[in-house]
């Protein structure tokens, strides 16, 4: 049993989730009495090791709120291929309403470059090397969803391989 414990330990240790607060925003509600104050969180969550999400929580105080937003971006996590030198494997691009992120990979020892809430997200996945620029809105929730967006359609050489039914060494050719 005490094995059991430990175990169960180590492995919430091994996933190590870290989580960012973006935004924290007083919102109101106009009810019958007056208006009704509650926070809005976005919180980006993600394990430096390829899987990275983003949530929004609401709650009547702040703590709450976090809460609330780490739990949802647990629910939205995906999946990020990066390559040996912690970069994309390719350029891409992202949209979420009025957003749109454009990613780029680098050379090892370029860095993040990017800025926002688009550098949290790419931090949290552990990307290291990349190049990304925001464009159209300066929204931290959408520009967040559009890097999502453009991390999720990344696509590694061995899946368009295994898709379009060829060997990986044919691809080059």
């Amino acid at each position: 049993m005490a094995n059991r414990r430990k175990s169960s330990r180590a492995k919430e240790k091994e996933s190590n989730w870290q989580e960012r607060v973006i935004q924290i925003r007083r919102v109101s509600k106009v009810v019958k009495g007056g208006k009704k104050l509650s926070f809005r969180a976005i919180v980006v969550v993600g394990n430096e090791r390829g899987q990275v999400g983003v949530g929004v929580g609401k709650a009547s105080d702040v703590i709450g709120a976090v809460r609330k937003g780490v739990a949802d971006g647990k629910k939205q996590l995906i999946d990020v291929p990066l390559t040996k030198s912690n970069s994309i494997p390719h350029p891409s691009n992202g949209t979420a309403v009025g957003a749109k992120v454009m990613m780029r990979p680098a050379a090892p020892g370029t860095g993040v470059i990017a800025g926002g809430a688009v550098r949290t997200v790419l931090e949290l996945a552990g990307v290291r090397n990349i190049l990304a620029k925001q464009l159209g809105s300066n929204n931290p929730l959408n520009n967040a969803r559009a890097a999502i967006d453009a991390l999720d359609s990344l696509r590694t050489f061995s899946e368009v391989a295994q898709e379009r039914g060829i060997p990986v060494e044919k691809l080059y050719a």
